[in-house]
């Protein structure tokens, strides 16, 4: 463990939060910068909307994986936004348009070398496009159609009291992001597509779309962000990723609920796991549950939730063929704290039957399953300011694949604990 890294990082963080409530004052509401200037205003009168955030992930493995050792890994996300109806007289439309800053070094490749990766924002250090797209309203708001470069992770199969966690699996799931091309057009990758929204009514919504389903334009194994590293390739060269889901919002017993069940196909070629013979397709099914359980009585923001997702494939072309995520989070878990939350997570990646005969015929040990436990806290330090401090627990990493060192041991149980800083401008 390189305590030098955290003693640093500490040095650094430490500071700014002590000193961001007469900082945020000084901001404003908006953000670090406030209104920068009037710029900001100025430009929503116009129907443009811009903005700027920062997250910091200083993660350390303090035991088991490969080795040991802390990373520091950023993200810079910046988006733009403009309503048609106000800048050009087009009422009903939405452009939009984002970039990412990617740096630092990721831990989960060089440290872990686990499925489940340890941090949301891991990439390749690049800067990079991320979404190109146009959207338009009709019937009064009830359909809508998106057209262009799509990261498919902001709408389709997400969690939303999963997304407060720092493992990567908590935003776009484990199946996905092992057995589609590049884990899929997913942060931070996008491709281009179409998709159509239909609300009936103000429960319900059915998403549909169609994607190219290889954002770097490459063959499965390939390094899919490598490819692609500025984004820009608007590729149309492989097979086509077919997604759609049902969305249900309810109240059972007064309380707030989220249902989705959808499902994905990709009409590419993908290798058998054992016989190594093409496969034509790919396909899976999935269900999320987002519900509120427990409202306190004497603070209404002080809610106890739970969420749970889980999503199968087929085993004879995936690596991962069933994949779970699930668990609690509680709001306002402090008298004070309205904006904070606090949250346990269990994920689950099961290796397919297949995939570990694979091993065992190369005379390597048979993955099996790779559990992952994560706790949190996210403490909303300013109106600008995010720190959250989080520790995971991963078992049998990989499934349990051997240890690169040479030792024939497999990997050991990984204990991982950092810290993410996610300031917005």
């Amino acid at each position: 463990m390189n305590v030098y890294t955290w003693r640093r990082a500490v040095a650094c963080i430490l500071p700014l939060a002590l000193a961001a409530p007469a900082m945020a004052q000084q901001a404003g509401n908006t953000g670090l910068l406030g209104d920068w200037g009037g710029l900001r205003p100025a430009l929503a009168a116009h129907g443009v909307t811009i903005g700027i955030t920062d997250s910091e992930n200083l993660l350390g493995n303090l035991s088991g994986g490969v080795k040991t050792g802390t990373t520091m890994q950023g993200l810079t996300t910046m988006t733009m936004g403009v309503d048609t109806g106000k800048a050009f007289g087009l009422p009903g439309g939405t452009f939009y348009v984002s970039a990412l800053q990617l740096h630092g070094r990721s831990l989960s490749p060089y440290y872990l070398d686990t499925l489940q990766t340890a941090n949301g924002n891991e990439g390749d250090n690049a800067t990079r496009l991320w979404e190109l797209w146009y959207d338009q309203v009709f019937l009064g708001g009830k359909f809508d159609i998106k057209l262009g470069q799509q990261s498919i992770d902001n709408e389709f199969i997400g969690s939303a009291y999963s997304a407060l966690f720092v493992n990567t699996m908590a935003g776009w799931p484990i199946v996905p992001s092992v057995d589609l091309y590049g884990g899929g057009p997913a942060y931070p990758l996008s491709s281009l597509g179409i998709r159509g929204q239909f609300k009936p009514n103000g429960n319900t919504a059915v998403l549909a779309g169609v994607f190219d389903d290889d954002p770097g334009a490459g063959p499965f194994s390939a390094d899919q962000q490598a490819l692609d590293p500025r984004g820009g390739r608007f590729s149309l060269k492989n097979g086509a990723l077919w997604i759609a889901e049902l969305q249900y919002s309810t109240k059972l017993f007064g309380l707030p609920g989220t249902y989705k069940f959808g499902g994905w196909y990709d009409s590419g070629s993908f290798a058998d796991q054992l016989y190594g013979y093409n496969h034509r397709g790919n396909y899976s099914l999935y269900g999320v549950v987002d519900q509120t359980v427990w409202q306190s009585a004497a603070d209404s923001n002080r809610t106890l939730n739970v969420f749970g997702r889980i999503m199968g494939a087929p085993s004879d072309r995936n690596i991962v063929d069933l994949g779970f995520n699930g668990g609690v989070t509680l709001t306002a878990p402090l008298p004070g704290r309205d904006n904070d939350q606090a949250g346990l997570d269990f994920g689950m990646a099961h290796v397919s039957a297949r995939a570990a005969d694979a091993d065992a015929a190369a005379g390597l040990p048979r993955q099996g399953t790779e559990t992952l436990i994560e706790a949190t806290y996210q403490a909303q330090a300013t109106k600008w300011l995010v720190l959250q401090p989080d520790i995971q627990y991963v078992l049998n990493p990989a499934g349990g694949i051997e240890n690169p060192d040479g030792s024939g041991k497999k990997l050991g149980n990984e204990l991982v604990a950092g810290l993410r800083a996610v300031v917005a401008f």
